[in-house]
């Protein structure tokens, strides 16, 4: 039988959800329930998503919350919690200017960037409402997070990762610098597990997946970027490194003999979603174009991997 693996990346507010419609078309194109994949692995918005996943939520509902229609008490109160478009002034940053010798790109600013001081309590509501016993009902649910003075990423919920409740893993996992606070867990201290990557798909252990299916709506194709000017500073400061990082993570576990099919935003799908990923006001806009241009993503993204349709 093969093993697979669900690999949700960091997106934000925007970038959540495009995942979810992009779910909804893998599902559809596949048959695959993304509550049956043997590892669901989520960074920030994707933790959020592997939360609601790993706690028995079907994508039917996740496409109903984003829509305002869903029945379910806990998705319906955290759309509407959704943090506004701008954070509150930020506190000073954790100072690890260890980390430039130490690493490349965000995860080298992660040491100098702001202290985020917005409300967190939003995911911890989400998390606590599918906490079961000590963490998800579906043992194969982990979060990403990035150990602010180690340098270094965490998978939470991984055999030998350090012991988090539902909510420490997820705020943590979310813990934007400049937007959510750092988490404290045990003598470490956590911040968005983007910071690290965008994906994180080499953490996923050869033993863990034959198949791996990447959502990545911080990465793309090169060259394919947000149009306008927005688009092109977040296409140089994020969207580049982050998609280049990606890249090699899947390069390396395609040698491990792992099939990995990314499934990256096209232009077009870039196009409806905009520069901004923390827009809570364009949230429902975008989402509703993203289930309208998803598809075609992921059936180019299945025929590139020979995966039928």
């Amino acid at each position: 039988m093969t093993r697979i693996a669900l690999v949700l990346g960091c997106g934000g507010t925007i970038g959540g959800a495009w995942m979810i419609a992009a779910l909804h078309a893998l599902a559809e194109q596949t048959g695959l329930d993304p509550r049956d994949a043997d590892v669901l692995l989520g960074t920030s918005a994707g933790a959020e998503l592997v939360t609601i996943l790993g706690g028995g939520t079907g994508i039917d509902e996740l496409v109903a919350m984003q829509r305002g229609r869903t029945r379910d008490l806990r998705l319906l109160e955290h759309i509407a919690s959704t943090p506004p478009g701008v954070p509150p002034l930020p506190g000073p940053p954790l100072l690890n200017p260890r980390l430039f010798r130490m690493r490349s790109g965000l995860a080298a600013v992660a040491g100098i960037t702001p202290t985020g001081r917005g409300d967190a309590q939003w995911l911890q509501r989400l998390a606590e409402g599918f906490e079961v016993g000590a963490w998800l009902p579906h043992p194969g649910s982990r979060m990403v997070a990035y150990d602010v003075r180690a340098g270094e990423r965490v998978v939470f919920g991984a055999p030998g990762s350090p012991i988090a409740t539902v909510g420490e893993a997820l705020r943590a996992s979310w813990a934007t610098p400049g937007w959510m606070p750092p988490v404290p867990v045990g003598d470490r201290i956590f911040v968005d597990g983007g910071m690290g990557s965008t994906a994180s798909v080499d953490l996923i252990a050869p033993a863990d997946a034959d198949l791996v299916y990447v959502i990545a709506p911080m990465a793309s194709a090169p060259g394919v970027r947000v149009p306008g000017p927005g688009g092109l500073v977040e296409y140089r400061l994020i969207r580049h490194p982050m998609s280049a990082g990606l890249a090699g993570e899947i390069a390396a576990v395609r040698a491990r003999g792992t099939t990995v099919v990314p499934i990256l935003p096209t232009a077009v799908d870039l196009a409806g979603l905009g520069a901004y990923f923390m827009s809570r006001a364009r949230r429902l806009t975008s989402f509703e174009h993203s289930m309208k241009t998803a598809p075609d993503t992921v059936r180019a993204a299945l025929s590139e991997a020979g995966i039928g349709a």
